[in-house]
């Protein structure tokens, strides 16, 4: 029986995207044999296209790799995804699956007394933890890695937020050494736009998460999202323009001192 044309779409777009998964991994060395990768699963379709692809590509032999997903959720923060969903994409995916549970009550207010936790943002507490028991838990499975779903707009998003808000020429980068432990936190959908994974996303049936965070379109992300949104308005290749500016900075241009 032949395929039917759902089938060869979603199996060609499925081609495209692990072409610049692909490309970023090899271009960033981000896999290399012997990893044990960890996997932030928040739910989201970002997460879930990574834990797709990190899971196929453990398959192949050269290099040789194991991958494990961990979804972390805070209880105090009411946006949550389907664990029974999640356990059996996961199991489609063939990457194990961690869930584990912070209590930000019991546990952050009383290590973060400083002034970022009693300002008014009600982000920072949960990405916070959220980052914590990640790197606990990587540590405590052996993982030398921890994988991000961020793709190609979130890296220029950032740019743009330093840009405004920091007055600095930054971003996340596709490779990360952490300084205080032997961690990499690598990025390998750096290279695909976030239209392409919404696309996939609804092609493959991805369940969106039970509940979305609250505060979503509250943040200075979203506020760069726009503006990022409107240059590519103005310039239909913004996205790549923009990306590609980030390793095109001529110091001849650069201003010798601060204003």
């Amino acid at each position: 029986m032949g395929k039917t044309q759902e089938q060869i779409a979603i199996e060609k777009e499925r081609t495209r995207l692990t072409k610049f998964f692909h490309e970023a991994c090899a271009g960033y060395q981000l896999i290399e044999e012997g990893d044990h990768i960890l996997i932030g699963l928040s739910g989201g379709k970002d997460s879930l296209l990574l834990t797709e692809l990190l899971g196929k590509r453990a398959q192949i032999y050269k290099p040789r790799f194991r991958v494990t997903a961990l979804h972390v959720r805070v209880k105090e923060r009411d946006y949550h995804s389907d664990i029974s969903y999640l356990e059996n994409f996961c199991r489609q995916a063939n990457v194990p699956l961690v869930v584990r549970d912070v209590e930000i009550m019991n546990e952050g207010v009383k290590e973060l007394t400083n002034e970022r936790v009693r300002d008014t943002n009600p982000c920072f507490l949960c990405a916070w933890y959220r980052r914590k028991t990640l790197f606990n838990v990587a540590q405590e499975l052996g993982c030398n890695k921890i994988a991000f779903g961020h793709h190609k707009d979130d890296i220029v998003q950032t740019m743009l937020m330093n840009l405004v808000f920091a007055g600095s020429f930054a971003t996340m980068p596709p490779m990360l050494q952490l300084e205080k432990m032997p961690l990499r936190i690598i990025r390998p959908l750096c290279l695909i736009p976030e239209a392409d994974i919404i696309a996939y996303a609804q092609m493959r049936g991805y369940e969106k998460q039970s509940k979305l965070c609250p505060f979503e379109h509250e943040s200075a992300r979203e506020k760069a999202k726009d503006l990022l949104a409107q240059m590519k308005a103005l310039n239909p290749d913004a996205l790549s323009t923009l990306y590609n500016a980030m390793t095109n900075i001529k110091p001849e241009y650069l201003p010798k001192t601060k204003s």
